[in-house]
């Protein structure tokens, strides 16, 4: 998958399928625009490409009102590799772009930057400055700038739309299980072991400290967790374990998150290594206690239980 961060040379011509969006999370609904998108190119034997921002609009626009990521960038993309797209445009929104009005973005992005043949936009789009560009305005003028535009439907769950509000929403609340139907897998998180305060270790429970880029993370509390890339030579192996996700208030005052994991029976070096992480369960809320001596005592029941959690459940996100 080719990513562009630049504007294609001048002489670009290459016919494209396009479709537009933030895609945090990459949840059902995306993938079934995906889906659509890659069928379509296929068809029309032109490439299929995603249009997406950073940072998030909101996140510029209105940054003390936008919502925590789902999925940081990196791993925004990570998603977007495994749909199959051949590449991603990716549009750095900031005040020149917010300008931008709608007959412009048709005229010189899509037409005469991107070559769209074909572009699919979900059903409550909205496009150019002041969001006062919609699907009526793409339709009026799409033939006249050589193109076919295309409108895609809700879609739906138990006859509610998929949405990453939804998605926000069921993990705040520790509902995994109807985050994992929404997405379509176990909601993760991914990141670098890096040297942490070791503070596990001294309690009996050594963890790896991961470093994430979520300054405000969609869940905290103790997960039963699976962990991948562990195993070097085969990273699609699963290591369980228990994750603290979290400001561990026990033992720290500044209120940044930390992801920490424990994993059964093991005691090996993995600094450095890049791990991913699958929340499959939530065991409890982040809480303070007195001492050191009533965490400890909590962290073996939160291992018990995460123990008890993996050899009863055949399915892990049930």
């Amino acid at each position: 998958m080719q990513i562009w961060r630049s504007k294609p040379s001048p002489n670009f011509k290459t016919p494209l399928a396009l479709t537009i969006g933030n895609f945090d999370g990459v949840h059902l609904g995306h993938q079934a625009i995906l889906s659509r998108l890659r069928q379509t190119a296929d068809k029309l034997g032109i490439a299929a490409c995603v249009m997406t921002f950073e940072p998030h609009p909101r996140e510029f626009l209105t940054p003390d009102q936008a919502p925590t990521r789902l999925t940081s960038f990196k791993e925004k993309l990570a998603q977007l590799a495994k749909s199959n797209v051949d590449c991603v445009r990716v549009y750095r929104f900031n005040s020149d772009f917010a300008k931008i009005d709608p007959k412009t973005f048709i005229a010189e992005i899509l037409q005469q930057e991107l070559s769209v043949k074909w572009l699919l936009v979900g059903d409550d789009f909205r496009f150019g400055a002041r969001r006062t560009g919609d699907f009526e305005l793409l339709r009026t003028l799409s033939k006249q700038h050589g193109f076919e535009v295309e409108k895609m439907s809700n879609f739906l769950i138990d006859g509610q739309r998929v949405s990453s509000s939804r998605i926000r929403e069921a993990l705040s609340t520790g509902h995994l299980q109807t985050a994992y139907r929404l997405l379509g897998r176990p909601y993760s998180l991914s990141g670098r072991v890096v040297d942490g305060d070791k503070l596990g270790k001294k309690l009996g429970f050594p963890t790896a400290n991961i470093h994430i880029k979520h300054y405000c993370p969609p869940l905290s509390g103790i997960f039963a967790v699976n962990v991948y890339g562990v195993n070097q030579s085969d990273p699609t192996i699963a290591f369980p374990g228990v994750a603290s996700l979290g400001v561990r208030p026990t033992v720290h005052h500044n209120g940044k998150p930390v992801l920490e994991v424990h994993l059964f029976d093991f005691n090996q070096s993995i600094y450095g290594y890049h791990l991913h992480i699958d929340f499959l369960y939530k065991l409890r809320d982040e809480e303070k206690y007195p001492d050191l001596g009533t965490l400890i005592r909590q962290i073996e029941k939160d291992v018990q239980q995460a123990k008890h959690y993996f050899r009863h459940t055949t399915n892990p996100i049930e």
